[in-house]
């Protein structure tokens, strides 16, 4: 009986990848439960366990006396002459019994087996949290195996790994049984067991995707300095080459972009800017910026606020859809930015457009009170200002703001 359950064990630690030596102290553990369960707490006793040879031997050792007061520390010797000894022993000597495992009963066997089944749940668990915290920040690749309304359940090597729906990519889809690619962001303990979170919208799997991507990031010839990013929408990374022979961002790039792609195409169709690092914070402005151009650069280095001035066509650039342009600047660069938008001269307009080609957008209404009091083209209008224009008839000035920004506007898209 006792090889029987040594062999179960063995199998048991081929099966769930356990320490031998581990496990045969679990053994002992919940062996050693048994003889205190039917003989009590204090009883004395000893535990073999001898993995490789499949064997357990339990001792109990009692005093041997007349008359029995203490059941747990003595036993009598008349019982003792009863089981028989290839020795005489008298009263006061050590008894030393072996225990058979039967002796103890079907109860407490079955209570040994569901505790040893607990310890081997708890020791997995502690296996699978100890791994997998070794393992954060490294990509690891598993299939989806349940996608739930705010998450996706990942199988890797056998273990449940958690995508929730703040760290995936906006608008990427998931289906059952697809392989995805994320980085190991967190793993924490709960009674239920380690709960081990995975991202694809953290920086991390960014700089995780580069390495992989870019031998020169891998080896350390090329440091990333800094992340900026919006998951799905836009991407700023700065980078400086150690060696002077290597240009950092063309190297990031690929001949034709083909290394670049390969990662835009991972994140979704993510667009990634890649900027030369740079100690001087107006130089690293400006690179994070582009490829908007600006006139001058103001900083506050205390408050980390910085105010930038441009030409009114250069603004939109600067901001981006949405402003996800300089929202993205200013998490690389770590400061505020104010934009200041400087008008830009009539006279550096060098198409000017006539007011009759702009009936779409004044309505035809607006373009013949103009047309009226002498005004055939944009740049007049942009000359006369929003007060001028705002006398004629027809015209408040609320609507001659609106005239006048109407036509900055067709000029920067003409541009």
């Amino acid at each position: 009986m006792n090889s029987a359950i040594v062999e179960s064990f063995t199998q048991m630690v081929r099966e769930k990848n356990l320490d031998k030596d581990v496990l045969g102290g679990i053994i002992e553990e919940i062996f050693g439960l048994l003889v205190k369960k039917k003989y009590g707490q204090d009883a004395k006793y000893d535990v073999v366990v001898n993995m490789d040879k499949g064997d357990i031997e339990i001792f109990l050792e009692r005093v041997i006396v007349d008359v029995v007061e203490n059941p747990e520390f003595e036993i009598s010797i008349d019982e003792v002459n009863e089981k028989g000894n290839d020795e005489e022993l008298e009263v006061g000597e050590d008894y030393v019994e072996k225990l058979e495992l039967i002796d103890f009963g079907r109860r407490l066997i079955n209570l040994a087996r569901q505790s040893l089944n607990q310890k081997i749940r708890d020791i997995e668990k502690e296996i699978v949290y100890n791994e997998y915290s070794e393992m954060v920040g490294e990509i690891v690749v598993g299939d989806i195996y349940q996608v739930r309304r705010n998450d996706l359940l990942v199988n890797h090597n056998k273990n449940e790994l958690l995508l929730p729906r703040s760290e995936q990519i906006p608008r990427e889809r998931y289906r059952k049984g697809d392989t995805v690619r994320a980085v190991i962001k967190e793993v924490r303990k709960t009674n239920n067991g380690p709960v081990i979170i995975i991202s694809r919208g953290d920086n991390e799997f960014l700089r995780r995707l580069f390495e992989i991507e870019i031998p020169e990031i891998y080896d350390g010839v090329i440091d990333i300095k800094a992340i900026a990013r919006e998951p799905g929408e836009r991407a700023k990374v700065a980078v400086e080459s150690q060696d002077q022979r290597i240009d950092a961002v063309g190297a990031c790039v690929g001949m034709k972009g083909v290394r670049i792609h390969a990662i835009v195409r991972e994140l979704n169709n993510e667009n990634i800017d890649v900027v030369n690092f740079s100690d001087d914070s107006i130089t690293m402005i400006q690179r994070a910026l582009s490829p908007a151009k600006l006139k001058q650069i103001e900083l506050d280095e205390e408050e980390k606020v910085c105010t930038v001035y441009a030409d009114s066509d250069q603004v939109s650039l600067i901001v981006g859809r949405n402003g996800v342009n300089i929202r993205l600047a200013m998490k690389l660069t770590g400061y505020h930015i104010d934009v200041i938008r400087e008008e830009k001269p009539f006279e550096e307009y060098e198409d000017d457009i006539e007011l009759v080609d702009l009936k779409e957008e004044l309505t035809a209404e607006i373009v013949e009170i103009l047309i009226n009091n002498r005004i055939d083209t944009a740049v007049e209008v942009l000359q006369e200002g929003a007060e001028k224009i705002a006398e004629f008839e027809g015209i408040d000035l609320a609507k001659a703001e609106e005239i006048i920004e109407i036509i900055k506007n067709q000029f920067e898209e003409e541009e």
